[in-house]
């Protein structure tokens, strides 16, 4: 129930917001009200701000009827600091402005901004921000700058707080001070004299305080995210900075950051990587000491005895690291950096030398090698979900980080190993940033009773103890207070430091309203209040820790809901289910889960592969969905397919006749009011191109048949025709392009009736979609000559399905089966010479690419036929198969920012999905054709090379265009 003071205030709020960025029905306020931390606070209304405005005027209300504020970001926090059960801000969608500085010396970013992108936007710069926590391709940097994260390079010298160049800052009285503005800063001392009077008498406090100012000292040796930034007390004269420094790592209890200024510091280019194991532990810790003098290293990441057994089925890594390894083991994975390679050849040098003078068990050798490398960080990077995903159903995956002096980093991890047994905490593991002494620990308690709880909280006094008192270390490395930490945060600071940090708070937010219970709280069971429980929901989702790392995957986030969320809300209706205990909210829950979980999830399963347990959501939604209602229709369809692609084609020469009569805008609404009477009829969007020309006859193969290749076409690309106008066919222009590599296509028996599945698998049309495969599968093995020849997949949606259909079992396994953009990349690229050049070229990775690891191919063929290239991060485009014809929103959602992300001067895309086109071309008006297009654009055979007539044109078969001709109002393709 929403308090009178709470309605007050959205009645208020009302006459400034939209309705619809006001939420408060319990569906949403629980899915937006969630966060990657162990505690469950279920906000009364969920705002999402758009802008500097917004904010001020909810803070301005919020003090008129004393209502508590949290802004966030991404929701990735681990301790808490992200949840209300009062008002929770949402700001990321309409804060994601980058500003690049000074040839990238620096950069200006909003809050909503994820990490990641920003490193994508400095690359060309050579430079990169300098947090880099392990949730960068998730956090935005909102979160990142008031929590000071840091990560495994960031050390305690490249965080926020030591990268920070400039600050806009709104204040709890919704004053606004930007640093980088000389007269907003003149004024602001004006009209916050006495604010920033407060703030030099608090820094004389901690100055003249000998033992403070040498604990403040000490405490920032390590890294240290306990509390307030009380070093920005020493570390600065003028008011403020430290006023800027302050709200670095203040996790929004001062204020709200509307964008930093980061000095970017240098990517360098060139890295190797290195796993080293030691039979001793102690022996391991003092090689990192060593290292650490030695300056050689960019990270090192130590990995104890319980951690190594728990990745030890993890394919790719060394044979030293498997088997009984003595109880005393450790190992560390070290990555060095350098400018160029003769650098990068004089630290491995130096490293090696220095690692040997400590005897280790095994090391692999340094390897330059990214997959190589790669792998040795899965070893890292599989840790959390290693306790995640074997976690018993009902309990929560929990994870810390604290520093201890690195001199005496063995003894802290015996330390935390001691504390695991002593509280039966035996699935707990030990790793971490070990140049900083940073220690994360994993483990699964369950608060699902009181004795549980209690073991809990022993536990953390137990920990803080030992940690905070015992060792002078940090509680807190780089995961930010929140609440689990609040209570200790006087244990680890004493009365003095603890004192300064509740002035800071009544300074900056005398009324309490920022954010309440993070940091300072009067509560000492805070860290034990609403802790969050993780019911049993569906085998598929169950090990689910809700970090929110799939969110940035998924084209519904913004539009219903998120995979995070999707589960968050399951678990919450089958606890209802099991218990009975409010039915009014479960039926409430289920009416509207339909449509905003089932409904417009994409179920591409692009949120598996961020996933840490790799869990695949739509896989849930699509069993939630049910057997399909349509299933003997779906099976006659398949029967009878030749037919009904004639007819959808057909149906678009009636679309584009349409359009050449009454225009676009009158053919979208009769289509769109004819949808509406007729569901099943779909909305065509803008960019649907005309019907495609019949499938070409195919060459006569050479005598040899080392050059021939089974030409599989895809009922989408026989459908829709190449270009916009229609008339054309992919598999034209394909032929052409294998005539310059010296390749004759073959066609299987009756390609105008064959389907991979697909479109029945989604709809779960069971025995059609096993039906196509099966028609497939024999046809294939007969033009392969049961095997003897690869198999060209001449659309990616379509090859990741018969390719993972065959790892199934379900296609024979003698059938060599390419993807279109591996067959390119690795047999017709290398046999052609590229001879035009785009200036830019925009390049979408569709989802079946993506899964089929193919991404890195895809760009290597973009990159052979353009100049620049701009790659978005859209994970997937929300078109979904037939998605896009059905639920267009979800793709307009999905991709809502490709039209900003591209640069004016890029005019053309490209992508390996025919549906994936139509809605980029849609939305980024820009024309997005094949690879096949691109590369037969932009090449000619290799002097001297073999060539084989693509085929005799018959009275149907349709002469290639160009690309060019998607656009006729786009510069040609194939610009010299």
């Amino acid at each position: 129930m929403m308090t009178p003071q709470h309605q007050a205030f959205l009645a208020d709020l009302s006459r400034h917001l939209p309705a619809e960025r006001l939420l408060t029905d319990p569906l949403r306020t629980l899915a937006y009200g969630t966060d990657a931390s162990f505690y469950r606070l279920v906000p009364q209304i969920v705002v999402l701000a758009r802008n500097e405005a917004e904010v001020a005027t909810l803070l301005r209300l919020a003090h008129h009827h004393q209502v508590a504020l949290t802004l966030r970001a991404a929701g990735t926090s681990l301790s808490g600091q992200a949840v209300s059960d009062s008002v929770l801000v949402l700001v990321n969608e309409g804060w994601t402005q980058q500003e690049v500085l000074d040839e990238g010396a620096r950069i200006r970013l909003q809050p909503g901004v994820i990490g990641q992108h920003a490193n994508d936007t400095l690359r060309p710069y050579g430079r990169k921000i300098g947090p880099d926590p392990a949730s960068i391709a998730t956090a935005r940097i909102g979160g990142m700058a008031a929590n000071n994260s840091s990560g495994m390079c960031c050390g305690t010298r490249q965080n926020s707080y030591h990268t920070l160049h400039a600050l806009r800052v709104m204040l709890a009285d919704g004053t606004v001070l930007d640093t980088s503005d000389p007269a907003n800063v003149a004024a602001f001392r004006i009209s916050h004299a006495e604010l920033l009077k407060e703030l030099s008498w608090l820094a004389t406090q901690a100055r003249e305080n000998s033992a403070l100012h040498a604990k403040i000292r000490h405490k920032y040796r390590l890294k240290n995210t306990t509390g307030y930034g009380l070093n920005a007390l020493i570390d600065f004269d003028d008011p403020v900075d430290i006023l800027t420094h302050l709200m670095i790592g203040s996790e929004g209890t001062l204020g709200f950051i509307a964008s930093i200024t980061y000095d970017t510091v240098p990517d360098l280019a060139h890295k190797a990587s290195t796993l080293v194991l030691f039979d001793e532990l102690d022996v391991c810790c003092r090689a990192v000491t060593a290292l650490k003098e030695q300056g050689r290293v960019a990270a090192v990441e130590l990995v104890d005895r319980r951690s190594i057994a728990a990745v030890q089925g993890k394919a790719g890594m060394p044979a030293f690291m498997y088997g009984n390894l003595p109880s005393d083991a450790a190992a560390l994975l070290i990555e060095v950096h350098a400018g160029d390679a003769q650098a990068l050849q004089g630290h491995i040098a130096a490293v090696d030398t220095l690692l040997h003078t400590f005897s280790p068990a095994a090391l692999s050798g340094f390897s330059t090698d990214p997959k190589v490398c790669d792998t040795y960080w899965a070893l890292r990077k599989g840790l959390f979900p290693a306790v995640g995903a074997v976690r018993p159903v009902g309990s929560t995956c929990v994870i810390e980080d604290v520093a201890f002096p690195v001199e005496r980093l063995a003894e802290g991890v015996r330390g935390l190993t001691a504390l695991f047994d002593r509280f039966h905490y035996d699935e707990a593991l030990v790793f971490g940033h070990a140049l900083e002494g940073n220690l994360h620990f994993v483990f699964a308690p369950a608060f699902d009773s009181d004795a549980e709880v209690r073991r809990y909280s022993d536990f953390m006094d137990a920990v803080s103890q030992l940690v905070a008192v015992d060792f002078g270390g940090s509680l807190k490395a780089e995961h930010g207070t929140g609440r689990n930490v609040a209570p200790y945060v006087k244990l680890e600071w004493g009365e003095d430091g603890y004192a300064l940090m509740r002035s800071i708070k009544r300074l900056f937010d005398p009324a309490g309203l920022l954010n309440p219970d993070v940091i300072i709280s009067d509560r000492d069971d805070v860290h034990l209040a609403d802790l969050k429980r993780l019911p049993a929901a569906d085998p598929i989702v169950d090990t689910c820790i809700e970090c929110g790392f799939c969110e940035p995957a998924c084209p519904s986030n913004g539009l219903s809901l998120t995979p995070r969320q999707r589960i968050v809300l399951w678990r919450r209706i089958q606890q209802l289910r099991r218990d009975g205990s409010d039915p009014t909210l479960l039926a409430e829950l289920e009416a509207e889960y339909g449509w905003a979980g089932v409904d417009t999830c994409a179920a591409t399963g692009m949120c598996a592969t961020r996933c840490p347990v790799g869990i695949n959501t739509g896989a849930l939604m699509k069993q939630l969905k049910g057997p399909s209602p349509h299933a003997a229709m779906a099976s006659r369809i398949e029967r009878n397919l030749g037919t009904v692609v004639g007819t959808a084609r057909m149906g678009l020469g009636a679309l584009q006749l349409a359009r050449s009569m009454v225009g676009e805008r009158a053919t979208h609404k009769l289509n769109t009011l004819a949808h509406k009477v007729i569901p099943v009829l779909p909305i065509a969007p803008a960019a649907t191109p005309g019907p495609a020309a019949p499938l070409p006859p195919a060459p006569t193969p050479a005598a040899t048949e080392d050059n021939q290749v089974v030409y599989f076409a895809s009922c989408v690309n026989r459908c829709f025709a190449e270009s916009p106008q229609g008339g054309d066919n992919l598999a034209t222009r394909t032929f052409n392009l294998f005539a310059k590599a010296g390749l004759t296509p073959v066609y299987p028996p009756n390609p105008a009736t064959l389907c991979c599945g697909q479109p029945f698998e989604s709809a779960n049309a069971t025995e059609a979609a096993q039906s196509a495969l099966a028609r497939t599968n024999a046809a294939l093995l007969v033009a392969s000559q049961q095997g003897r020849l690869p198999v060209y997949l001449d659309n990616a949606p379509c090859s990741l399905r018969l390719i993972e259909a065959q790892r199934a079992g379900q296609l024979d396994a003698r059938l060599q089966l390419f993807d279109a953009t591996r067959f390119l990349a690795e047999r017709v690229l290398p046999r052609v010479a590229v001879v035009r050049q785009l200036d830019h070229l925009a390049v979408h990775v569709p989802c079946a690419t993506s899964k089929a690891g193919q991404r890195d191919a895809l760009l290597r063929v973009a990159r052979a036929c353009a100049r620049q290239v701009t790659a978005p991060d859209i994970a997937c485009c929300g078109f979904a198969g037939s998605k896009g014809f059905t639920l267009p929103e979800l793709n307009a959602n999905g991709l809502r920012h490709l039209r900003a992300a591209l640069p004016d001067a890029c005019e053309h895309g490209v992508s390996t999905s025919r549906t994936c086109q139509i809605g980029l071309s849609t939305h980024s008006g820009r024309p997005y054709a094949s690879l096949e297009a691109l590369l037969d654009d932009c090449t000619a055979a290799r002097p001297g090379a073999a060539f084989h007539s693509p085929h005799t044109h018959s009275s149907t078969a349709t002469p290639r265009r160009p690309m060019t001709e998607h656009a006729t109002t786009s510069a040609p393709l194939t610009q010299d």
